[in-house]
């Protein structure tokens, strides 16, 4: 079975290894990397990578600034892409967490009977006060979580999605493939949730514009979880931040993005059943002629990159503000004020 993962990057320098091995493990064999713009050495390492047959790398292909959507959309026309029986559409810091079988994308794909769709759904694993960067791999750093049911107020999560090849695509969405809106109910395809469910009539023809990306998660993760780690440690997250805005002098900074993912009420070390195979992986990975270098490349321009944040006014009190920030999700900070609690 030839499944491909595709994913948009920039400057993903340091976890690059971890992401791509850790797929490997689940059963990826293929992979299809967009960059854009990256200055921690993330294209370099492709390339390396791409020279030892592991990955297929290209310049993101936007002509706009909307670099995932219009990448993702021209991806069909890959040969990595047309060759696969599966794509996997994920983020590096998305990890999907198999519970059955051995714990393999086909073991998933056989527990959910072979449907040409399965979404997902997200568990955002919290910084839980982890303030240093340190390399070595984010799944045995980062154990808790919100109650997998419920993030913030939501009782739907979004989802992202393995598509079977023969799904009548019209592109691939970042959350969840796209087909015409007016195929007849009886023609819809065979798509299910991590439980084997059938997903909602109304999640598949888009009734609810604010939930194309996502239905309620009660039940969901049965045979799967999509494990993401949005935040990692306070110096990453802090990197990421300058990466997303290359200007935030004289702006004020919002943390409310890092509030909502940081919320630590549940323990869920289920991964780390990978975490052997992984490493043994990554080893594999840092073998190859030039590879192990270039990793190294990454880790040290994040790490300057961060100093070089850090040295700014702005980056001190933004650091200062995250560290201040309350350990409830924001809902739940502003009930405990009102019922007279410390928020």
């Amino acid at each position: 079975m030839r499944i491909t993962a595709l994913t948009c990057v920039k400057n993903e320098g340091p976890f690059l290894l971890e992401w791509i091995a850790f797929n490997r493990v689940i059963g990826v064999s293929d992979f299809l990397f967009y960059h854009n713009d990256c200055t921690d050495g993330t294209d370099r390492l492709l390339a390396k990578l791409q020279e030892h047959g592991i990955v297929h790398q290209l310049p993101n292909p936007a002509e706009g600034r909307n670099y995932q959507m219009e990448a993702l959309k021209k991806a069909r026309r890959q040969p990595v892409i047309k060759q696969a029986d599966w794509v996997w559409v994920a983020d590096v810091d998305e990890f999907l967490n198999i519970h059955v079988g051995d714990h393999t994308i086909p073991a998933l794909i056989k527990a959910c009977g072979d449907p040409q769709v399965i979404s997902l759904t997200f568990q955002f694993f919290a910084n839980n006060g982890v303030e240093a960067f340190e390399d070595r791999p984010v799944i045995e750093q980062f154990l808790y979580s919100h109650n997998p049911d419920i993030w913030t107020t939501e009782m739907a999560i979004e989802v992202k999605s393995l598509v079977r090849a023969d799904f009548p695509l019209n592109y691939y969405g970042a959350h969840r493939p796209f087909h015409d809106e007016d195929v007849p109910r009886r023609n819809q395809p065979k798509w299910s949730d991590g439980a084997g469910r059938a997903v909602p009539i109304q999640f598949i023809k888009r009734v609810n514009k604010r939930r194309i990306r996502k239905f309620p998660s009660r039940g969901a993760r049965a045979f799967a979880t999509l494990n993401h780690y949005a935040l990692r440690s306070l110096d990453s997250y802090l990197v990421k931040n300058d990466r997303g805005d290359v200007n935030r002098e004289f702006r004020a900074f919002d943390d409310t993005y890092w509030r909502e993912r940081n919320d630590a009420a549940y323990f869920d070390d289920s991964i780390l059943r990978y975490l052997a195979p992984l490493k043994a992986e990554m080893a594999r990975l840092k073998a190859l002629d030039g590879v192990a270098d270039l990793h190294e490349d990454c880790v040290t321009l994040h790490r300057a990159k961060l100093a070089e944040l850090m040295a700014q006014e702005s980056y001190q009190a933004m650091r200062k503000q995250l560290q201040g920030c309350s350990p409830y999700p924001p809902a739940e900070a502003e009930l405990r004020a009102l019922l007279g609690l410390p928020a």
